[in-house]
């Protein structure tokens, strides 16, 4: 497993430089653009300035990118274009290996992303609590999860215009209705029910609560149902990959 990591980690290396555009650029961007000049003419959400209000949301949103990104794309085409995981399974390295790999790998960049974006807000004065630290752990939790779920898309899929359908249909919901950018109690009881349906909106709920005060029920209980989701999700992208390689 970490030697998938370290193999991904050498190639991910020598392209470093876009890569972090593109995971990091699109949170930027929205903290500029939403926080700093929509923020402007909206008053304050739960008693805090908005840019403080999406700050956690852009930090777990910069994970969702960075772990579906290197799962859907970067693994398709290390699976069916390059067939780089045939001829790993060809080595000592088993299915299992394979997979809790790319599922680790994508966390850890996921994790990294999150470092650089924290590193941002707490720049603009936005991070005014050492528990907000507490994020980077639920982030992990969130990273292995979207990692899983890049990946079974992934596995099932018969070419890359799949992924416009898991992005258009699963991701760009999830980032607009998942809490991120307005309070969900604002939205209709319809819409506050759908959400609950995401993963990104455990991990902005709990991210929220520790930028602003100690892990309390909502932290934990976002950690413990993001787990609940990542392990079956992983079990079944296992079985998947292996009839897939093996068979």
């Amino acid at each position: 497993m970490l030697k998938i990591c370290y193999r991904n980690y050498k190639v991910w290396s020598r392209y470093i430089g876009s890569s972090l555009v593109a995971n990091l650029g699109e949170p930027l961007l929205y903290l500029l653009a939403m926080g700093f000049g929509v923020g402007h003419y909206v008053q304050q959400i739960d008693g805090r300035p908005y840019p403080q209000f999406i700050a956690p949301a852009l930090v777990v949103v910069a994970i969702m990118n960075a772990a579906t990104f290197e799962t859907t794309f970067s693994s398709y085409t290390r699976l069916a274009v390059q067939k780089t995981f045939d001829a790993m399974a060809v080595t000592p390295l088993s299915v299992r290996d394979i997979v809790f790999g790319e599922i680790l790998w994508a966390a850890i960049k996921g994790m990294f992303s999150a470092v650089i974006i924290m590193a941002v807000l707490a720049s603009f004065g936005l991070i005014r609590s050492p528990w907000a630290l507490m994020a980077l752990p639920l982030g992990f939790v969130e990273g292995l999860l979207f990692a899983a779920i890049g990946l079974l898309v992934s596995a099932y899929a018969n070419g890359y215009e799949v992924f416009n359908y898991y992005f258009t249909l699963f991701v760009s919901p999830m980032f607009l209705f998942s809490g991120t950018f307005f309070p969900l109690n604002h939205m209709p009881n319809l819409v506050q029910k759908l959400a609950w349906i995401f993963p990104l909106t455990y991990a902005s709920q709990g991210a929220r609560e520790v930028f602003f005060a100690m892990p309390g029920k909502v932290y934990f209980k976002s950690f413990f149902c993001l787990l609940l989701m990542m392990i079956p999700l992983t079990y079944w992208v296992l079985k998947k990959m292996e009839r897939k390689l093996i068979v």
